[in-house]
This record gives C-alpha cells, structure tokens and sequence, in this order.
C-alpha cells in the first residue's frame, strides 16, 4: 500500500508525481537509516501516517499556481514534501529548528526534483517573509503556535479561501480552540480518508492575522 492508497484519493497525478510518491519510501528509509526523523513503527505505514496525512490539507484547497506556503516545523518534510510534489507549480518554504532534519528535507527534494522546495533551519519567529497560506503538523500548543507566525500572511489572497493557517491535529482540541480566540473552522479527515488512522485526525484553518 504505497501509491495505491494515494491514487485512491488523487487519482489525476501525473507520471511524473507517480514517480515521485512511490521514491519516498526508499528515500526515507535510506535516510532513516542514517538520521531518525521517523519513527520505526510509522516508516513502515509511511504512507498513511505521513503522506496521506499531509495531503489532508490538499482536500480543503487546492493551492493555485504561484501560492506560497510556509510549513513551520516541517521535521522530516511532512506535510510540505508531500503538498509540494501535488502542487508543483506552489512555493514551498519548510522550517524546522533542528539542522539534521532540514538537511533530510532538502536532501529529499532534490533527489525527487522540487525546485519549488526550499528547507532551512530557523524559528519561525526568525522568518522575514510574508506567506499565502502556513501549514503545520501538531508543533505544539495552538495559541503558542499562533504567537509564533503573527503578522506572516500576504494581506491579498487568490485561492478560494482567504489566506491563513491549515494546521493538522488530532484528538480532543476543544480547550486548544478556545484559548486561541479565535474564528476556526474544522475539517475531519474522516469525512476524505476511511482508513482508522484519521479517526480523531483534522485539519483546523485559522484565517490570516
């Protein structure tokens, strides 16, 4: 279950994204092997928990072209290796703290042929641009979170929903969404993907501030 379980929720990849979803599993395990940035458990369902996961965000928007998007603690590249193979024509910005994973990222990107990845090692506090739309997987605590990538967003959106936040999370956010203050709206995954992994999965959006 690599690319099947992909193209049974995208079936409209190109050759070419084909190619480039069913190289992940032997590049992350080659790296893996050197650099754990997945656990061992979750590299043998790599595609359900990471890929797939990922690509959640892909069913709440489809990035136009010339979107940017910043994924703020990327780790290994999840959810912006997987976003930036479906959205070629997208820019890319991954961030994470930790220099080895980021070396991981850029790694596999080239080896895959993204040029609309970039990964570099940074606090997203540190981050001087302005973005379309910031994607994360579960960093931390969502208002802590949102402290980090205030004032982040480009004032003038192009896609179908205004520019803003996509955050993957799972379990009970009730009191998370509360003390962010504010206006949510929430996707369960489980509405997209039937597998039991996306039980308590979603994918909250957070207009841009």
């Amino acid at each position: 279950m690599g690319n099947e379980l992909i193209l049974k929720y995208f079936p409209q990849l190109s050759d070419i994204q084909k190619q480039q979803f069913a190289e992940l599993k032997n590049l992350y395990e080659e790296w893996n092997r050197q650099i754990n940035v997945i656990s061992r458990k979750d590299i043998d369902e790599l595609y359900t928990r990471h890929v797939l996961h990922s690509l959640g965000i892909a069913k709440i928007i489809q990035f136009k072209p010339g979107t940017s998007v910043m994924d703020v603690g990327t780790g290994g590249g999840f959810p912006g290796i997987p976003l930036a193979i479906l959205f070629p024509e997208s820019n890319f910005y991954l961030v994470d703290t930790i220099g080895k994973k980021i070396k991981v990222v850029n790694a596999i990107s080239e080896s895959l042929g993204l040029d609309n990845v970039e990964g570099v090692q940074k606090r997203a506090e540190k981050v001087k641009y302005e973005f379309d739309f910031i994607v994360s997987r579960a960093v931390t605590y969502l208002p802590k979170f949102n402290q980090w990538i205030k004032g982040k967003f480009n004032s003038e959106s192009f896609n179908t929903i205004p520019n803003g936040l996509l955050y993957l999370k799972g379990g009970d956010l009730t009191r998370e969404l509360e003390e962010t203050k504010r206006p949510f709206v929430s996707y369960d995954l489980t509405n997209y993907f039937s597998e039991d992994f996306f039980e308590t999965k979603k994918v909250i959006y957070l207009k841009g501030f």
